[in-house]
């Protein structure tokens, strides 16, 4: 035993040798982003300083393909440098580069020329299909995005901010039938800031933009010193009668051109990211919120009353029962012999459970991160970065929680569990994500993950990952488990005839609506998020209906255990997994549904992505659910189970 012992200890100190290691190596690699949160540090500019933009991806939402600025033939500086702040934005496609905007604080500049650009075939063609996928330019100033103001259709004087600007537009010119290409090559530049009078400095508060198609000309090419015919430093209005838009054309010259106002404004520095998270209607948004919650937690507290008041009747009866009489009783009580009997495939409903709890420890982190404000929309990429490190450092609790519960289940291979668990998801995870990464790659989009990358997540998953699973397993399997409140029987009992409601497929069917209904409104808002290019930022909500949708969970899953219990079927481990868990089916049909009526997606490549990035979001989902309501369910048979004398 002492061998033994000392070589258990020897492999702990191994395992967390290793996890050290590789901790450091992935902080050594980058130090200075390591704590770094951009745009939770307010920065002070003075008079005159200089203020950079910078470029991030082309984004469409009809495509969902993000390209490099740089893709098209745009202005370019002498060096192009990428600044990619962690992983998140590596995962997302964000390229963000410097460019050749440049300002200087609250000195307005006009008609300024960034530079001119003679399009070739190629160039040209780039240009116009981009225009025709809707594909919008974004920029970045003081870490706040740029954004086209409009005005409220309702009537009302509420602006709108819309990320980015499009890359041009379709037209024809008068008289003409054929369909021309125009891009935008003029910005209008606006930007806010808020003054400190007592330090003489300011503060970017907003960053907007009205972009226009100007066909310029000239005399005499100077470079930026060039005197444009189209447009004077001296005049603000840069609209002119008589001036053309300018058409794509392959070998002929674009002149890109910029002015850049700025206006002090009374929004402080804390509050600008406010004018882009209010672009949606809020009151359909909070409205939907609140009547979703309310209903499900009167159907939780119809289902909790009516199981309170049915349990403690029936086991307040059944201990009053003599053997004879218990002999002669129907339902759940007859089932004690059976009702722990371990099930088929127990080592598979282990590593599902695992990596439930798993699911369950990154989500829940990570909401509580959110709702302390350091995943604001402001922190880009730092959603993805925390779910991929929690989901990490989240094994341990996956490899003790299947190791554990396989030993409840007299299992004696906790090393092959354990392996189960750390590859079983994250395989499926990785084969998916790898298929979708080479089908972007293919189309030369900035959004397929570099090789390097790549390499990082192996890294993080074999080197940290692994051994953290096989740490919890090691720990789960020398803890105690606490011994069944009755003894299961050699031969198994005969199970009889069930009625059609207690069929699996359809306590599946309906066991998932109720999970599902807790959460589709808020599901309408985090797709519309994600596919669609908007900011998600009301993760308090998020969090109850979290909360709600574990309640919901468990006690569908419960009642429906309960009734077939009742029915003499003692085969409810699985059964307490997929209830709950069929939620995800709903999920999937769901975003069915919303591809086909709120997308405009029309390239194969995109479809593709779409549904092979939901099909894990719905696997997610089904393990969070099933996780949840198996656990539940456990506790509940362990329970009632307890409560009633068996000798």
């Amino acid at each position: 035993m002492g061998e033994k012992t000392r070589w258990e200890m020897k492999m702990i100190s191994i395992m967390w040798a290793v996890v050290v290691v590789v901790v450091e190596l992935l902080i050594g690699a980058s130090p200075a982003n390591a704590f770094y949160l951009p745009g939770v540090a307010p920065r002070d500019f003075r008079r005159g300083e200089v203020l950079e933009v910078k470029v991030n991806k082309l984004f469409s939402t009809k495509t969902q393909l993000p390209y490099d600025y740089y893709f098209l033939s745009y202005c370019k500086p002498p060096k192009i440098s990428n600044r990619a702040e962690n992983l998140g934005e590596v995962l997302r496609g964000d390229r963000i580069e410097n460019s050749v905007y440049s300002f200087r604080m609250r000195e307005p500049q006009s008609c300024k020329v960034a530079c001119r650009v003679e399009l070739t075939e190629a160039s040209a063609k780039n240009f116009r299909k981009k225009i025709n996928d809707d594909y919008r330019v974004n920029m970045i100033l003081d870490n706040l995005p740029v954004a086209v103001v409009w005005r409220s259709k309702d009537g009302s004087d509420r602006k709108i901010y819309e990320r980015g600007f499009p890359v041009g537009f379709k037209g024809k010119f008068s008289g003409s039938k054929d369909q021309r290409y125009f891009i935008y090559n003029h910005l209008n530049f606006k930007v806010k800031y808020h003054p400190d009078p007592d330090a003489d400095t300011s503060r970017v508060v907003g960053f907007e933009v009205t972009p226009l198609s100007i066909n310029h000309r000239y005399k005499k090419w100077n470079e930026n010193s060039t005197k444009l015919l189209t447009c004077n430093a001296n005049n603000k209005q840069v609209l002119q009668p008589g001036l053309l838009s300018q058409e794509i054309n392959s070998n002929k010259e674009i002149v890109f051109t910029y002015d850049v106002s700025f206006e002090s404004s009374d929004i402080r520095w804390a509050s600008r990211w406010d004018t882009y998270l209010l672009m949606n209607d809020d009151q359909i948004h909070w409205f939907s919120i609140i009547n979703s919650l309310m209903i499900v937690l009167f159907l939780s507290g119809m289902v909790a009353m009516i199981m309170m008041r049915t349990l403690y009747r029936d086991i307040a009866n059944y201990n009053q029962l003599d053997q004879e009489e218990v002999q002669e009783e129907t339902g759940w009580k007859l089932v004690h012999a059976d009702v722990f009997r371990p099930p088929t495939n127990t080592s598979l409903l282990c590593v599902y459970v695992g990596t439930g709890v798993q699911v369950f420890g990154m989500t829940f982190v990570t909401m509580i991160f959110a709702m302390l404000g350091f995943l604001s929309p402001s922190n880009r990429g730092g959603l993805m970065t925390v779910m991929v490190f929690l989901w990490t450092f989240m094994g341990l609790f996956a490899g003790y929680s299947s190791s554990y519960l396989y030993k409840t289940f007299n299992g004696k291979d906790w090393k092959r569990v354990s392996l189960k668990t750390a590859l079983t998801f994250p395989s499926v995870l990785f084969i998916v994500f790898f298929v979708l990464n080479a089908l972007i790659w293919g189309e030369k989009s900035s959004g397929a993950v570099p090789f390097s990358t790549m390499f990082a997540l192996v890294l993080l998953w074999f080197g940290i990952s692994l051994p953290l699973v096989f740490l919890g397993s090691f720990l789960g399997a020398k803890t105690p488990v606490s011994e069944n409140p009755v003894k299961t029987n050699k031969i198994p009992r005969p199970i009889p005839i069930q009625p059609w409601y207690i069929h699996p497929l359809f306590a599946m069917l309906f066991g998932g609506v109720l999970p599902y209904g807790a959460v589709f409104v808020e599901l309408f808002f985090i797709l519309t998020s994600v596919w669609l290019n908007q900011f998600y930022y009301i993760f308090g909500f998020l969090f109850v209906v979290f909360v709600i949708l574990l309640v919901t969970c468990a006690e569908i899953t419960i009642v429906l255990c309960y009734f077939q219990l009742c029915n003499e079927d003692y085969r409810w481990w699985w059964r307490s997994y997929l209830t709950s868990g069929a939620s995800a089916l709903y999920l999937f049909m769901y975003a069915v549904f919303y591809f086909c009526t709120k997308l405009e997606i029309t390239k194969m490549v995109s479809g593709v992505m779409y549904f092979g990035y939901m099909f894990v979001i719905a696997y997610a989902f089904f393990i969070l659910t099933g996780t949840t309501g198996f656990c539940a369910c456990f506790w509940f048979v362990r329970k009632i189970y307890s409560s009633v004398k068996i000798d």
